[in-house]
C-alpha cells in the first residue's frame, strides 16, 4: 500500500514508521514547508492518504483528497463545525473518508466500556459524573477530541445531562476538567462519585504507538471502501 502523509510532526513520523515496519510505503509527504506540493498529481500515486495536521487545515486537505480521488483518513480534532460541509463535499466526489477522534484500539474499547457503564448508572441519580483529560502541553484543543467524544456518549445516556462545558457546570452538563502537563500521550477519565463511594473508569495511552497503529489499520480497511468510516467498523464493535 503506498501511503500520502499530510502532516509530519510526531505523529507523522510515528505512522510513518509503524507503516513501513508493516509492508507499506510512504510516498508522498506534506508538511508546512511543501504545502504547494499538495496537488491532484502527487495523491494520486498513492493508494490512500493519512491526515495528521491542524484544524485550521484539515478540511482543505480532505477535499484534495476527494478530488484525487484516493481515501483519506483522519485524526485531527477541532474542525467539527465543518462536519456537514464535509461530507457533502465527499458524498458529491462519491470519496472515502475514515474519521476517528481518537485510533487507539485501546481507547475505542474505552468508548465502548464508558457508553456501558453510563447506561448502568442512568437509573442511579445518587451519582454525579464528572470527567478530566489530561495531555501534553502542545496540545491546542481543550477538551480533547477523545474527551468530546466520551462526554456526547453521556450526554446521549445520561438522564439529566445535556451538555458538557469546561467551566463551572449547571445543574444538566458535565463539568469537563482539561489539563496540558508535559510529554503526556493522553489519560482520559470518567468519575462517577456519590456520598459514599467513587467509581472511575480511565485509558492512559503510554506512547503515540497506539494511535499510528489505528491510522495504519484504518488506512488498510479503507481501500476499495466508499463513505464515512469509523472505527466501529474497523473492530466490528457495537455501540
Amino acid at each position: 500500500m503506498n501511503i500520502a502523509l499530510l502532516g509530519y510532526g510526531k505523529m507523522g513520523r510515528a505512522i510513518e514508521q509503524l507503516a513501513i515496519r508493516r509492508g507499506h510505503a510512504v510516498v508522498l509527504t506534506i508538511d508546512i514547508d511543501n504545502r504547494d506540493a499538495l496537488t491532484a498529481a502527487n495523491l494520486k500515486k498513492a493508494d490512500v492518504a493519512i491526515e495528521f495536521t491542524r484544524p485550521e487545515s484539515a478540511p482543505d486537505n480532505y477535499r484534495a483528497c476527494f478530488d484525487a480521488g484516493i481515501p483519506v483518513v483522519s485524526g485531527t480534532t477541532g474542525w467539527l463545525a465543518q462536519w456537514d460541509d464535509i461530507i457533502r463535499a465527499m458524498n458529491a466526489a462519491e470519496g472515502t473518508f475514515f474519521y476517528a477522534s481518537n485510533f487507539s484500539l485501546g481507547v475505542n474499547l474505552f468508548f465502548l466500556l464508558n457508553r456501558q457503564l453510563a447506561k448502568l448508572m442512568a437509573g442511579r441519580p445518587e451519582y454525579r459524573v464528572s470527567m478530566e483529560e489530561v495531555h501534553h502541553i502542545h496540545k491546542l484543543d481543550a477538551p480533547s477530541g477523545t474527551a468530546i467524544t466520551l462526554a456526547e456518549a453521556l450526554c446521549e445516556t445520561l438522564p439529566g445531562i445535556t451538555s458538557w462545558t469546561l467551566d463551572t457546570p449547571a445543574a444538566d452538563s458535565l463539568k469537563i476538567t482539561a489539563l496540558r502537563e508535559g510529554q503526556v500521550p493522553g489519560i482520559h477519565r470518567v468519575r462517577y462519585e456519590s456520598d459514599i463511594d467513587t467509581i472511575t473508569i480511565e485509558h492512559s495511552a503510554k506512547s503515540r504507538e497506539g494511535f499510528a497503529l489505528g491510522a495504519v489499520l484504518a488506512a488498510e480497511f479503507s481501500i476499495g471502501k466508499k463513505g464515512v468510516l469509523t472505527m466501529n467498523q474497523l473492530l466490528n464493535l457495537k455501540p
